[in-house]
């Protein structure tokens, strides 16, 4: 009997309640006169964007939106002046995010224009200027990575993003276009995944300043889980920094061979006088059998090696010995560093003269 009863008061209740309205009819209300024509903001790309990437043809996402004042009737986009889609259907009518992949942008110079429509047929136009960058093809054997500092910082091989650390990065005029210039605190962190070779060789061009009296150049080093806070693990990975030596500025490096760690300083042979203010040629490689150190072309110290322990070099720090050798203040450099190569093989002598003629000239 109770559900009966329930059922009765749901039918009454629906039966009854219908005799009352408890929402207002739709009335159509006046969108008002159509006034302005659409307007266009591009999100992506933007005038004066570069895409950058190791491919010779990419996809690339446009994406903008429109808004108009009563209602869009239509949008076109058209790539180097030929149409590449349209858009007639929105579910806002007056306000539209619009998002389109071109799958096959070329390399170089390119526009898309966006043609907007109103109901009242008013239109707009709105068009963005961008670069699709052609990719770098490295120019020496065994070239790995390279980063000219011409106004950023990517790698041009693998086309990385280093993670900036610090502040007041910058750049200056370089012995090649621009330069890295360092900064009190500032240093670069690039991923280490293809630079861990069994042979290895870095060169670069730096213009010494000697404030502080002490800095970190290249460095791929392990954690130190014994000290963390302040590491100075050098077993595993290597090590490239300067140090005073009165009046000049002397370059060192250190390698780990898994259990400990070798010493390549050349003493006198590898100072460098800041007060010159001229830019240097520095250059080292590492091999099974040996690691040598050069200034400028010429050799200033040289040894055998067992080979290199790369175990948990992850990271290769640029201007910095930070964040995994600090222990001995080789922090940040506030020099200038150009054109930094990395090989994964041993270069000859006459291979980094080679290197070093072909960037003076």
């Amino acid at each position: 009997m109770k559900k009966i009863s329930l059922i009765i008061s749901v039918v009454l209740l629906t039966v009854f309640g219908c005799e009352q309205s408890y929402i207002d009819e739709i009335q159509r209300v006046d969108p008002g006169q159509d006034v302005s024509a659409p307007t266009i903001n591009f999100n992506f790309p933007l005038d004066g964007t570069q895409i950058r990437v190791v491919e010779d043809v990419t996809p690339i996402t446009i994406n903008l939106e429109v808004n108009d004042d009563i209602e869009i009737k239509e949008v076109i986009l058209s790539l180097n002046g030929q149409e590449i889609v349209r858009f007639d259907e929105f579910r806002d009518f007056r306000r539209a995010i619009l998002e389109f992949t071109y799958e096959e942008l070329p390399n170089g110079e390119h526009t898309i224009e966006a043609r907007a429509v109103d109901m009242s047929d008013r239109v707009t136009v709105q068009a963005v200027n961008f670069e699709k960058i052609e990719p770098y093809r490295p120019i020496y054997d065994n070239e790995i990575f390279y980063a000219p500092f011409d106004g950023d910082f990517t790698e041009l091989v693998r086309i990385k993003s280093p993670t900036v650390n610090g502040t007041g990065l910058g750049f200056a005029d370089g012995k090649v276009g621009r330069a890295y210039r360092g900064s009190a605190n500032g240093f670069l962190v690039y991923p280490a995944e293809n630079l861990t070779n069994q042979e290895f060789s870095a060169v670069f061009w730096y213009k010494v300043n000697g404030d502080p009296n002490r800095a970190g150049l290249l460095v791929m080093s392990a954690p130190d889980a014994v000290n963390p806070a302040n590491p100075n693990f050098r077993a595993k990975g290597f090590r490239l920094f300067r140090e005073a030596a009165g009046p000049n500025q002397r370059f060192k490096l250190n390698v780990g061979n898994g259990t400990g760690d070798n010493w390549f300083d050349g003493g006198a042979a590898a100072d460098i006088n800041p007060a010159d203010n001229e830019w240097s040629h520095i250059a080292i490689t590492i091999s099974q059998q040996m690691c040598t150190v050069y200034i400028n072309g010429e050799i200033v110290s040289r040894g055998n090696y067992s080979g290199i322990d790369w175990e948990n070099c992850d990271i290769i720090s640029v201007g910095s010995g930070a964040p995994r050798f600090v222990g001995w203040g080789h922090n940040s450099t506030q020099s200038l560093m150009d054109e930094l190569r990395i090989f994964d093989a041993e270069l000859t002598q006459e291979q980094i003269q080679t290197i070093m003629q072909n960037e003076m000239n």
